[in-house]
């Protein structure tokens, strides 16, 4: 080999890649056909529908790519995985401040609140729910999903394939249960997300929280899949714990949920 193809460093250099000017691009349809769903613009909900599929599309091919290039082609030193845990951990960060906005609002508004909603909070008219009937059941539930994801790593890094695969099936099976949980509170609620500064900060706090669950769900039906066709390793999961980690923070945003939004600001 000669000495121009002798590597000198333990990171990688990725390959020129048309992703991110795919991704660009659907992310700008996407806002363009949401902006012109919102005006009632011809047409919206095909260049909104566009953007949306080329996006996912753009999601699978792009992640397709580095599970190659970790798996396959042990790109991933262990100064990549450094760095990739430490871009995963900054992602992280970036979601607790979102969600510090939506708990600001809610407590802007509930610890004073304003003499057109009663000077009261709950505000006059609305019937929040009961903290201990299925808000305390999803968290008994997301608890033990944590616990689940949890010993699936542990069972990894053991080298316990068996275990750690009904680990996360355990754990995936529990996030659906909270998911249509969430879907049947929403649906029986006597309260919507247009019922003034109620309905706005509960619904676009739990709403996002669920949101997450959902991602996350979908990340770890990826490594259930991984999983099954012998891509981690003992010493390199680095796609398990990422997605594991961002559990962990779902399941902590949710007990901050539960205290202040369902048990504080439903008295």
């Amino acid at each position: 080999m000669s000495e121009l193809h002798v590597k000198k460093h333990p990171f990688h250099l990725v390959d020129p890649s048309p992703w991110p000017l795919f991704a660009a691009a659907s992310v700008f349809s996407l806002v363009i056909g949401g902006v012109m769903y919102m005006h009632s613009y011809e047409n919206a909900n095909l260049v909104f529908s566009s953007g949306l599929i080329s996006l996912l599309y753009v999601m699978f091919v792009w992640w397709r790519d580095i599970v190659r290039e970790g798996t396959y082609q042990g790109h991933h030193t262990v100064e990549v995985q450094t760095g990739l845990r430490m871009g995963v951990l900054l992602f992280i960060v970036s979601e607790a401040a979102l969600f510090l906005a939506f708990f600001w609002a809610f407590f802007h508004s509930s610890l004073a609140p304003n003499i057109e909603i009663g000077s009261v909070w709950p505000p006059l008219g609305i019937e929040p729910l009961s903290a201990w009937e299925v808000p305390f059941l999803n968290t008994l539930i997301l608890l033990s999903s944590g616990a689940t994801v949890t010993w699936a790593h542990h069972a990894i890094v053991a080298g316990y394939r068996k275990e750690a695969i009904l680990a996360l099936i355990l754990t995936i099976s529990l996030a659906a249960v909270f998911t249509a949980l969430q879907i049947f509170e929403y649906a029986t609620a006597s309260f919507s997300l247009s019922d003034g500064i109620y309905g706005s900060t509960f619904y676009m706090a739990t709403g996002f929280h669920g949101f997450h669950v959902f991602v996350g769900t979908c990340a770890l039906t990826v490594c259930l899949l991984r999983q099954i066709r012998y891509h981690f390793t003992t010493s390199h999961h680095v796609g398990f714990e990422a997605a594991a980690w961002y559990w962990h923070f779902v399941d902590v945003v949710w007990l901050f949920l539960f205290v202040s939004i369902y048990w504080w600001g439903g008295q």
